[in-house]
């Protein structure tokens, strides 16, 4: 069997392919526990880091990239790339038919199910595929990860080392340590 398959609509798509889009501003330990488990699904992963976005991001894209690259070092068939516009596009364009989307708790769910339904709309041939992380980042999510940073909070067991390091940076010398 092939590993590309052309659809109706256009170009081949990568049979054993998956793209993992999002703001990750900053990557947490989720974001990784879940690319971790999509990695072991699919034989190329794709993070896309999203440069245009309603979210006021705290990070520049070139550094929410970096560290994603960082964080995400030790997995393979991993590419870490920032993009702009829409996520259902940058997927056909890659030939990516399999964009993966985090749930951590019910309140994330009725957005991702309104999000999987207009890139349905927008573009059918790429599925959405829902992962939670494990059970202990049930709760977390960069915004947490932020405020707790800004209160001097320690951010070390939430995020990569290196990403400790830049929350702070950002936020002052005892951001990252109890």
């Amino acid at each position: 069997m092939s590993s590309r398959r052309r659809t109706k609509s256009g170009p081949a798509f990568h049979e054993s392919a998956a793209l993992y889009p999002g703001t990750f501003d900053p990557i947490t330990n989720g974001h990784s526990d879940i690319t971790a488990r999509v990695a072991r699904l699919f034989d190329r992963v794709v993070v896309a880091v999203a440069g245009s976005t309603r979210k006021k991001t705290m990070f520049p894209l070139k550094e929410r990239v970096r560290l994603a690259e960082q964080a995400l070092a030790d997995i393979s068939g991993l590419e870490v790339i920032g993009f702009h516009g829409l996520a259902t596009s940058l997927a056909r364009r890659m030939g990516i038919r399999v964009m993966i989307r985090g749930l951590r708790a019910l309140s994330d769910f009725e957005y991702e199910f309104q999000l999987a339904g207009i890139n349905r709309q927008i573009a059918d041939e790429v599925e959405t595929i829902f992962l939670t992380p494990a059970n202990r980042y049930n709760f977390l999510s960069s915004s947490m990860v932020h405020e707790l940073a800004h209160l001097q909070g320690d951010v070390q067991e939430w995020v990569h080392p290196k990403v400790a390091a830049a929350l702070h940076r950002l936020h002052g010398k005892s951001a990252g340590r109890a």
